[in-house]
């Protein structure tokens, strides 16, 4: 694989952590979704909700960023490494 990747440059892989799949993110898209446009919206008809969505959908990728981790591998390690010192104790 390392050497296929040194061969095609263009190709660069992202690691998405193991607790964190892109799955989370599309949830996570959908309850902003559903927060910021279903819950306050009223809808008479199923052509009005569908240009709410449109609508809602484009600003939001008019204004789409990527998201950008706030913590350090290091940072994330440690905080996942003191939950489990704090659950595997003999209270639990």
């Amino acid at each position: 694989m390392r050497k296929w990747l040194l061969a095609h440059p263009r190709f660069e892989l992202h690691f998405t952590p193991t607790y964190s799949s892109w799955i989370n993110q599309v949830e996570r898209w959908f309850a902003e979704l559903q927060r910021r446009c279903l819950e306050c919206g009223v809808f008479c008809s199923l052509d009005a909700l569908k240009a709410a969505l449109d609508d809602w959908i484009k600003i939001w990728n008019e204004r789409a960023r990527p998201f950008a981790w706030t913590k350090t591998a290091d940072q994330i390690i440690d905080r996942i490494c003191r939950y489990c010192d704090r659950i595997s104790g003999p209270a639990h």
